[in-house]
């Protein structure tokens, strides 16, 4: 016994002393709480994974076919850097073509993922000691980006009540100080499907413009709404050359979660475009054309099976918040928007703890809600993208394992 405890002892010193070496802000980097269940459940039997924003549907073959024509074409050179002008093209037509915003293409900047959009965003607005007010809860990774960048996330928690997820536009405006240097918003919201109705914009337009800030928003799940015709972009009231950065992505709208492809729209601007080329070359040099031909067909064929998943996700909507609200320990909102339910369980207030339990009771994993920032311990994520066959059997696995 004294033999182990000698070699291990050495052992968790040379971690310790390798973990002590990294940069501050890499070695505190919090791991995921997404994650920790994924992590805990993904190697067990028969686990069913609503834990991730994905469904469980394929790419379309008529996407995945461009991506290998251009392949065989021979489309594997060095990318261009803002991403190929085909793609940049109907980026632009797309926004035109659901939102009441006329977007010129040089304004689109093509990344490698909607996480990457995020991250450059925030490499290119923030910096040490800077703060960006959040509106919380929010999927975790923006913390993560500006934690990165030595700056500081003041979240401003949304409130439940009424039936609904409300934001508190003076609480928001309270929390700006003078080292705030962005907002950022996701609406439709991840992971509480709450939607910012357009007067609220313009109130938070007005008071940006009134302060010098930028504005944040992340719009991947502009689509996915429910009870509405559709949602307003940030793009519709505000100016082409204001201090507003919207991000997006590939992954949701046509199944294309492991293509890692986004895009932003930022200002019209030659310098902040060169800004985002630079910024592109540095940490990825762009994006693999073949797969940016696959995105072409997407924006151009893919509106037909993107209402026809839009419509699966409604469907998905009704199913998880009827059956779960029959469960008496249950509480939860409809979402407006995005493709989660989040709901509480009473008399849990760890859910981390009660992920994990599910995970090993009930064979289902969803996402802690404490994963999500302020506002979120205390509930459950589900994702409700999955086909209506495989989320039946998930639903009713919990609502036998929480009743």
């Amino acid at each position: 016994m004294d033999n182990a405890n000698n070699t291990q002892a050495p052992e968790a010193q040379r971690q310790a002393h390798l973990l002590a070496a990294l940069r501050p802000m890499a070695a505190t980097l919090p791991e995921s709480g997404i994650m920790a269940v994924v992590n805990y459940g993904s190697e067990k039997a028969g686990v069913m994974p609503f834990w991730a924003g994905e469904g469980d549907a394929p790419t379309p073959v008529f996407i995945a076919e461009a991506a290998i024509e251009a392949l065989r074409q021979g489309h594997t050179f060095y990318p261009h850097l803002c991403g190929i002008p085909q793609l940049r093209q109907a980026v632009a037509a797309y926004v035109r073509r659901h939102f009441l915003a006329n977007v010129a293409p040089e304004r689109v900047i093509i990344t490698g993922s909607g996480m990457q959009a995020i991250m450059q965003t925030v490499q290119a607005l923030v910096g040490p000691g800077d703060e960006v007010v959040v509106v919380s809860p929010v999927w975790p990774n923006i913390f993560a980006a500006i934690h990165m960048q030595e700056a500081e996330a003041r979240p401003v928690p949304l409130q439940c009540a009424q039936n609904a997820w409300r934001l508190d536009l003076d609480r928001l405006f309270d929390a700006c100080g003078p080292k705030t240097r962005a907002l950022f918003l996701n609406t439709p919201g991840n992971p509480t499907g709450w939607i910012m109705e357009p007067e609220d914009m313009l109130r938070v337009r007005d008071f940006a413009r009134a302060r010098g800030l930028w504005l944040i928003v992340d719009e991947v799940y502009g689509q996915f709404v429910y009870d509405r015709p559709r949602v307003t972009s940030f793009l519709e009231v505000m100016e082409p050359d204001e201090q507003l950065i919207v991000v997006n992505t590939f992954s949701k709208n046509w199944s294309m979660t492991g293509w890692r492809v986004g895009w932003v729209v930022i200002p019209h601007s030659r310098v902040l475009g060169q800004v985002y080329e630079n910024l592109a070359l540095y940490n990825t040099s762009g994006v693999p054309a073949f797969l940016q031909y696959g995105c072409v067909a997407a924006l151009t064929d893919g509106d037909a099976y993107l209402k026809s998943l839009v419509e699966q996700c409604r469907q998905g909507r009704a199913l998880a918040c009827e059956r779960l609200a029959t469960v008496p320990r249950v509480r939860l909102v409809w979402p407006q928007g995005a493709f989660y339910l989040f709901f509480q369980v009473e008399g849990e207030s760890d859910s981390l703890v009660l992920a994990k339990r599910l995970v090993d009771e009930a064979q289902v994993g969803l996402a802690p809600g404490s994963a999500f920032g302020a506002g979120g311990e205390g509930f459950l994520r589900l994702c409700f993208a999955a086909s209506p066959a495989t989320l039946r059997t998930g639903v009713e696995r919990l609502v036998a394992a929480l009743a």
